[in-house]
């Protein structure tokens, strides 16, 4: 019998105009008035409708019902296999640009051009090369969808599976039809983990920031791998919902995730990088800490 996430319904698999509505309600939830975006109020960034907050609900009511710890581990076997595409470095940029997102009320800017400015803010804050790679990767998991993975399955708050469910998270009232809030082998606070083991040893919901982290793994330092596996993961780094399962080395090295997270959050712009001028120096860039061509 197949699992029920693979007989989904259309409505079941998009339940969002686009994956940056996700992000939108992030912004709202946190919104930061220290921020990075060029002056522009936080709370100006977006202005939907009610009813797309009802998407957003849905969309939380499906991650939260699919997200079972049995979903993360045959997610990982099949994509962690890194055998769907292989492409030249650049050219994996272009084909993320095929998630162009025409209800953004905000930019026209397309998935790269997102990423530039989340890179060259980080840049031009003076932080070291290897975090300036990790701004302009850290959404390249997002040809998840590409790849037919709902997108529930892509983006959304992160959170470890294979225990309790944290009341810390977004909408977690939804968690009451997740099979594993019922099974007793997942439903305790440490579930099938034991107290502070290391968030090495804990299951990551499934997603953009799983992917790519594996992705990267091989070729950034530490530090930038946290920030990429752990930049959605808001009930922990915002509320501290986890602190039972993370060892004294997460604690430490959260403290690069709380310093990529306003730049993830807050840099979008309506004023488009200028290419032509960055490409020498981002060719190098990729070229110190990548190979030419990349595994999907």
């Amino acid at each position: 019998m197949k699992p029920a996430y693979n007989n989904l319904e259309p409505k079941e698999i998009n339940p969002l105009k686009s994956l940056d509505v996700w992000e939108d309600d992030t912004l709202q939830r946190y919104p930061d008035p220290n921020s990075i975006s060029d002056g522009k109020a936080t709370e100006a960034f977006r202005d939907y409708e009610s009813t797309e907050k009802d998407n957003v609900r849905e969309f939380y009511r499906l991650n939260h019902h699919y997200q079972t710890y049995q979903f993360v581990l045959d997610k990982k076997a099949e994509y962690l296999q890194f055998n769907k595409r292989e492409m030249p470095f650049w050219d994996a940029f272009q084909f993320l640009n095929q998630l162009v997102d025409e209800s953004d009320p905000d930019t026209d800017l397309d998935q790269f051009q997102h990423l530039l400015q989340t890179s060259e803010a980080i840049r031009r804050d003076g932080h070291p090369d290897w975090m300036v790679m990790v701004g302009l990767l850290h959404d390249m998991g997002k040809v998840l969808c590409l790849f037919g993975e709902p997108q529930w399955a892509v983006v959304g708050d992160t959170f470890p599976v294979g225990c309790a469910f944290s009341d810390k998270i977004v909408y977690a009232e939804f968690f009451k039809d997740n099979p594993d809030y019922h099974d007793p082998r997942y439903n305790t606070k440490y579930g099938v983990y034991t107290p502070n083991c290391g968030l090495k040893n804990v299951h990551m919901s499934w997603g953009h920031d799983e992917y790519v982290y594996h992705m990267a793994k091989d070729y950034l330092p530490e530090s930038g791998l946290y920030m990429l596996r752990y930049h959605s993961f808001y009930s922990q780094h915002r509320e501290h919902a986890y602190n039972h399962l993370m060892d004294e080395h997460d604690q430490e090295m959260f403290k690069w995730v709380d310093l990529f997270n306003p730049y993830d959050l807050y840099s979008k712009s309506p004023v488009a990088p200028n290419w032509s001028e960055l490409k020498p120096y981002y060719e190098d860039l990729a070229a110190k800490y990548f190979p030419q061509t990349l595994k999907f």
